[in-house]
C-alpha cells in the first residue's frame, strides 16, 4: 500500500520515465553514439528526489514548502544536503561523508537492479524506461531498500528489549526475528549476508570505520555498539541454523542507515540516495550493453513447483 512515507521513493521511481527530453533524443538508439543529453537529464535525479521529499513533507506532514535550487559550483553531495534542509546549511565534513557514501554505492558489478537495466536495454527500450526498471528493483527490501529496513529493525529491537539489552535478551529476540515472530515477520536480520562477499564486504568495512568516528562525535556510540552486537550474534545464529561453514559478513546496508541518520537525512531519502548514486553505474552498464549486446536477453527458467492436477473452479474449496 502506498503511504505518505513511500511518496519520495515512488516519485523518484515514476520520475525517470516521464522526465525525458523532448525532440529526437527521446527515442532509443541501438547504433551510433548514445545521446549525451540523456545522461545530463538523469544527473538531475538528486533534484527530483529532493523536491519529491519537499512535496511529501508539505502535503502529507503539513510543513512549509521550501525548495532550494541546486548550485552549479557545488558537488552532488553538497547540493543534496543543501536542497533537503530547510536552512540549506551543512558542514564540509558532512558533505565529505555523504560524498563518500555516494561513491561507495555508485557501482557494484552485476546485481539485481543492474541486471534489470541491462535486460531492458537489450529489448531496445529507451534510457528512461531502463532506469525506471532499475529503480523499481532497487527499492525492494532485499536490495536498495534494505538500509531503511535495517533502521526499522533496530527501532523494533529497542522498543521491545531496550537500548542496551543483555546478551540473553538480545539472543532471544534475534531468535524470534529469525523465526518470523518479531520485526517485520520476514525471518530476516537485515544488513547481514551477501551473495558475493563472505569474509567481508569492503564497502561495509569503510562505512563502519566512518560510522564509528561519527558516532563518537554525535553521541551515538550506544547505537553503534548495538549494531556491532547484532552483527556478531546474528551472523553466528544464521550460520548455526543453516549449518553453514562458509563465512558470513555484514553488508553495506548494516551501517549505512546509521550514517544517514547521524547526518540527519530523513529515512524517506535512504533509497532515493542509493538510486542517485547507482545511476552512474546503471548508465555505464547501459552504454556497455548498447555497444556490445546485439540480442535481447531471455533467461531460461525451470519450474520448481510440484505439478498438481487441475481442479475445476466450482469444485475448489
Amino acid at each position: 500500500m502506498t503511504t505518505a512515507r513511500t511518496i519520495p521513493r515512488w516519485t523518484t521511481f515514476c520520475g525517470s520515465p516521464w522526465y525525458r527530453p523532448r525532440g529526437p533524443d527521446r527515442r532509443s538508439c541501438r547504433s551510433g553514439r548514445p545521446p549525451r543529453r540523456r545522461e545530463c537529464d538523469l544527473a538531475r535525479f538528486p533534484l527530483i528526489a529532493a523536491n519529491a521529499f519537499a512535496a511529501k513533507r508539505h502535503y502529507f506532514d503539513g510543513d512549509s514548502l521550501i525548495l532550494h535550487n541546486p548550485e552549479p559550483e557545488l558537488s552532488v553531495a553538497e547540493n543534496i544536503l543543501r536542497m533537503i534542509r530547510p536552512d540549506a546549511a551543512y558542514t564540509p565534513e558532512e558533505a565529505h561523508l555523504l560524498d563518500l557514501m555516494l561513491i561507495l554505492h555508485a557501482e557494484h558489478s552485476s546485481n539485481n537492479s543492474t541486471f534489470v537495466c541491462r535486460a531492458m536495454t537489450s529489448s531496445g527500450t529507451d534510457t528512461y524506461s531502463a532506469i525506471a526498471g532499475a529503480v523499481g528493483s532497487l527499492k525492494g527490501p532485499l536490495h536498495g531498500g534494505a538500509n531503511a529496513k535495517v533502521m526499522q529493525m533496530f527501532r523494533d529491537i529497542r522498543e521491545h528489549i531496550g537500548e542496551a539489552p543483555d546478551d540473553a535478551s538480545l539472543d532471544a529476540y534475534l531468535d524470534r526475528i529469525l523465526d518470523g515472530e518479531a520485526g517485520d515477520r520476514s525471518g530476516k536480520i537485515y544488513g547481514l549476508g551477501h551473495a558475493v562477499y563472505t569474509m567481508s564486504d569492503p564497502r561495509a568495512v569503510v562505512i563502519k570505520k566512518y560510522a564509528a568516528s561519527l558516532a563518537g562525535a554525535k553521541g551515538r556510540l550506544h547505537d553503534l555498539e548495538l549494531m556491532e552486537r547484532v552483527e556478531a550474534r546474528g551472523i553466528e545464529k544464521i550460520m548455526t541454523r543453516k549449518h553453514q561453514s562458509i563465512p558470513m559478513c555484514a553488508n553495506v546496508d548494516l551501517y549505512s542507515g546509521l550514517i544517514y541518520s547521524m547526518l540527519e537525512i530523513p529515512e524517506d531519502l535512504y533509497t532515493p540516495l542509493f538510486a542517485t548514486a547507482r545511476i552512474a553505474g546503471w548508465c555505464a552498464h547501459r552504454l556497455e550493453e548498447l555497444a556490445t549486446g546485439n540480442r535481447i536477453m531471455r533467461p531460461a527458467y525451470r519450474a520448481m513447483l510440484i505439478q498438481a492436477p487441475y481442479i475445476p473452479v466450482d469444485a475448489r474449496t
